[in-house]
């Protein structure tokens, strides 16, 4: 079967031979209208980008990885060292994906409260096939990237390094591409322009590739990004910041781009959704996690997605999302048996 080509290489095709792609999941993710969340505002539609793995895995890390595995073997590396939660679902992805690509996964995990889902996830970490490292604070990872650079070197090769949530400005481009996939399904009628996109804020990489992507594509739809994690600076600043460097990388790789004028008016950035921490569920979350599962058969997980729908509900029931329509991106996807 012949693989996709991404959609970025298609509108800038100096791309292709400059910034190297691994088809990984299966575009494009299905939208839908939830119709059951509407409560007399906007109305609402889903992008279910945990459908993007063809029932493997889905979410906003395999949109990622299928850009940074690509350059990770363009760099000629063995292997990647990223950080996580104990429960990482990047974490996760990065070491099966990478291992079916030929590369070695190290991760310096991070403390996070532990509940059911955390303790399955670190033993299917366990037995990924990843070297892990309890690193517990931001602090001491840093502490111990040179340690865990020279550990897991293959002679000269050091590892490719990411940051937490694969938010680099290749990472990013996942969500440039995606930006681009929407233009194409408002184009064919599969629903209207949104006049938001809302999505959760974990490390930033999502909401900034969406930010880039929607000026590419000539979208009026503005970005909205839900903060579910305090250990990073996540404010509208640094998200327009990363958006900038990828935008840099796009050009200096060949992409001729028009001017793009991103400011850090660019995105709304919401950060009182987030409760007591990250990891760390909230009632709100909880409310809306059972109205989704209930009425849309929509399973949205605690950490990220819940809190992000929450807030999408809340602000609209305010009248700030005006008539709509509004987009959820469903960033979060299945979970496989590793």
């Amino acid at each position: 079967m012949t693989e996709p080509v991404p959609l970025l290489h298609a509108s800038f095709p100096a791309l292709a031979q400059t910034l190297p792609h691994t088809s990984l999941g299966v575009p494009p993710t299905p939208v839908r209208r939830l119709a059951g969340l509407e409560q007399g505002g906007a109305s609402i539609w889903l992008k279910d980008d945990g459908d993007f793995g063809a029932g493997r895995w889905g979410g906003n890390k395999v949109r990622k990885l299928e850009w940074l595995l690509a350059d990770a073997r363009r760099r000629g590396a063995r292997c990647i060292l990223t950080v996580g939660g104990l429960g990482t679902n990047w974490g996760l992805a990065t070491a099966l994906y990478g291992r079916e690509h030929g590369l070695e996964t190290a991760l310096a995990l991070v403390d996070q409260p532990v509940d059911e889902h955390v303790r399955a996830q670190t033993a299917r970490l366990e037995r990924s096939g990843a070297a892990l490292h309890i690193t517990h604070t931001k602090l001491r990872t840093v502490a111990a990237l040179p340690w865990l650079m020279a550990r897991h070197a293959h002679g000269p090769r050091l590892p490719y390094l990411l940051p937490a949530g694969g938010s680099s400005s290749v990472g990013t481009l996942g969500y440039v591409e995606a930006a681009l996939e929407l233009a194409v399904q408002v184009r064919e009628g599969a629903l209207p322009e949104p006049s938001h996109v809302v999505v959760p804020v974990g490390t930033g990489g999502t909401v900034a590739g969406l930010t880039l992507g929607l000026r590419l594509a000539g979208l009026r739809t503005r970005a909205v990004g839900v903060v579910v994690n305090d250990k990073l600076r996540l404010d509208a600043r640094a998200i327009v910041r990363l958006a900038r460097r990828t935008e840099r990388l796009l050009r200096r790789r060949g992409a001729d781009l028009p001017p793009l004028g991103l400011d850090d008016d660019a995105v709304t950035i919401l950060p009182d959704w987030l409760g007591p921490g990250y990891g760390h569920p909230t009632p709100e979350a909880e409310r809306v996690r059972a109205l989704a599962a209930e009425r849309e058969r929509l399973a949205l997980d605690p950490v990220y997605t819940a809190k992000a729908m929450a807030a999408l509900l809340a602000i609209d029931a305010a009248g700030r999302l005006g008539d709509g329509p509004v987009l959820f991106v469903h960033t979060d996807g299945p979970r496989p048996c590793a």
